[in-house]
């Protein structure tokens, strides 16, 4: 069998979301924990979302990320991962710390803040767990828990190079900001269509479920 790989940089860009920017007094440390800690009524976007059950699937792997906000005086940036390009999951992808579920892990949270460990040594006592998103169910059959955490600067970070090539941040304001959303689509030869969201930001692109997820963490944010 061929394997097919398709370039997600090389799809056109379909549109741009739009929306306006999250209100800058929402980027705080003191509003976000409140909105984790009372949130409002909102509808999560399931673009590139696959279903929960497909017929005849196994169950999907239950895992979680963490979305690391860092506290910069100058601003809240959010910390991701490019991941090694021998995994055998979304390599070379931008990803947030995380991974799938361990036996002894006794909740979404500790599985997300030991993948946090293992992957850029980010100290479970330097992260301030506000909440939870909902699970987003990837296609490669995983279904993922987003956990939001404060971090205050400096932390102090090691890539577990078997995992990661690197670490950088992106300004919160940037992600937050629907004019930097783009919808792309591709046609699979089997009459597949796909589409899912695409947020370049210098020379990192991040798209697929770690773009979902941000725009679910978007429309939380401003609802």
């Amino acid at each position: 069998m061929v394997k097919l790989t398709l370039d997600p940089l090389m799809m056109p860009v379909d549109a741009v979301a739009g929306e306006l920017a999250l209100a800058p007094d929402r980027m705080n440390a003191d509003w976000l924990r409140q909105r984790f800690a009372q949130p409002p009524l909102w509808l999560p976007e399931n673009v590139g979302q696959q279903p929960r059950e497909l017929p005849g699937a196994p169950s999907p792997t239950a895992a979680a990320v963490l979305i690391p906000i860092i506290m910069h005086p100058e601003g809240p940036t959010l910390l991701f991962t490019q991941r090694t390009a021998h995994l055998t999951d979304h390599a070379g992808q931008v990803s947030f710390p995380g991974g799938r579920t361990d036996s002894t892990d006794g909740s979404p949270i500790v599985t997300a803040l030991r993948e946090a460990e293992e992957e850029i040594g980010l100290m479970r006592s330097d992260v301030e767990v506000i909440g939870t998103l909902p699970e987003y169910f990837t296609g490669t059959g995983y279904r993922v828990t987003p956990v939001a955490g404060l971090i205050q600067p400096p932390a102090s970070l090691r890539a577990n190079p078997d995992e990661v090539a690197e670490i950088f941040e992106v300004p919160l304001a940037f992600l937050m900001d629907g004019l930097n959303h783009q919808l792309r689509t591709f046609d699979l030869p089997d009459g597949y269509r796909r589409t899912f969201y695409a947020m370049p930001y210098e020379r990192f692109f991040i798209w697929g479920a770690t773009a979902a997820m941000l725009r679910n963490l978007f429309h939380f944010l401003r609802a």
